[in-house]
């Protein structure tokens, strides 16, 4: 089973080591064969080969059986003439991962505004505001003049209808209940395509409670009444914005699992919902929670999937050690009050998957 790692920028190289010790844990337990490859991505890809992510190691990915992306840089790189190509999106489209799964879990141990909140984000990640994922060629921004700029929004019925599947599937699985976020009062064409989209899978799921709710409305109910929500269905910029709100309020973007997923290829790519951190970057102090539980999400994705109950169990096992960690203060990193290090923590995590 080939894994693929790619460590990128900022604090990426440290949590993925601690991430990958957990890994290697489960691998013991479970025997699970895990084969890890590393790859070049980020300034480390830039300074040696002159742009950021080569073609060549998105296809090396797509013959991998996952990948684990670590944290990116985007906002200091080059223009993408002078190499600096978007890694995150290049994967989510070039791959064609369009599930962002991002779940938003308070715990009672760790402080947070949002008591009870245990939801999904489903967010379509191929195409939306993002002006460089909707267009075939070029972006979809332009300056027409110095004092103009044009964005164009993309949103297919095909990448509406598959995200709302993935997410009803998903409900069906949990409490059985979907809000779709929307802006379709404003947005009469786009958001009202996904919504069709969306009524459309909802009649495929007659079990399923459904919900419509406007963006900025739901922004304010998701502070006010979090535990209301199980999965939230949303196109790529609402889901981008709203999942790291959730997130923030269950406690902390640090503690936020992410997967990229496609249900139809089996491919199946963990990111953290964190970005790269440069302040702390080399200082092992960075907590590489988010990751890890991007990793365990990825392994019970692809068990799930394949119904490998190895899997399945290994991811389990790893979500369930690293709440035994933080459920000791003394094992905290210093995000959550503690003062142990990256790779305390993650030895930590380690530790506790083969015992819990």
């Amino acid at each position: 089973m080939r894994i693929m790692t790619l460590p990128c920028d900022g604090i990426g190289p440290e949590i993925m080591t601690a991430t990958l010790e957990v890994m290697q844990a489960a691998n013991r337990r479970f025997d699970l064969g895990m084969i890890f490859e590393e790859a070049e991505s980020g300034f480390a890809s830039l300074e040696r080969h002159g742009i950021t992510l080569r073609d060549e190691v998105l296809d090396r990915a797509r013959d991998c059986d996952g990948i684990i992306l670590g944290t990116q840089s985007h906002m200091d790189y080059p223009a993408l003439a002078q190499g600096g190509r978007n890694v995150s999106a290049s994967f989510r489209v070039g791959l064609d991962l369009y599930a962002n799964v991002r779940p938003a879990r308070s715990r009672d141990v760790v402080p947070n505004k949002a008591p009870g909140m245990d939801l999904v984000i489903m967010r379509e990640a191929t195409e939306g505001f993002y002006p460089d994922r909707n267009m075939h060629r070029g972006v979809g921004e332009m300056m027409p003049d110095p004092d103009m700029a044009l964005s164009v929004r993309k949103i297919t019925r095909h990448a509406s209808m598959r995200i709302c599947r993935e997410a009803f599937k998903l409900a069906m699985q949990r409490r059985r209940k979907v809000a779709a976020i929307h802006k379709a009062n404003s947005f009469l064409m786009t958001d009202g395509l996904f919504l069709e989209c969306f009524r459309t899978v909802a009649r495929e799921f007659p079990e399923v409670e459904t919900e419509e709710l406007i963006v900025d409305a739901f922004a304010a109910l998701l502070v006010r009444k979090p535990e209301a929500y199980d999965v939230v269905v949303a196109t790529n910029f609402y889901g981008d914005i709203l999942s790291d709100l959730a997130s923030e309020l269950s406690g902390s973007l640090g503690l936020a699992g992410s997967i990229n997923a496609n249900a139809e290829t089996g491919l199946c790519c963990a990111q953290a919902q964190h970005g790269s951190a440069p302040d702390i970057a080399g200082r092992n102090v960075a907590n590489p929670t988010s990751l890890i539980l991007s990793a365990s999400m990825m392994l019970s994705w692809l068990g799930e999937r394949r119904g490998e109950t190895r899997l399945m169990q290994a991811g389990d096992v790893i979500h369930r050690a690293v709440d035994a960690v933080i459920d000791d203060p003394a094992r905290r990193t210093r995000d959550l009050g503690g003062t142990v290090n990256t790779d305390e923590f993650g030895r930590y995590v380690s530790e506790a998957v083969a015992t819990v």
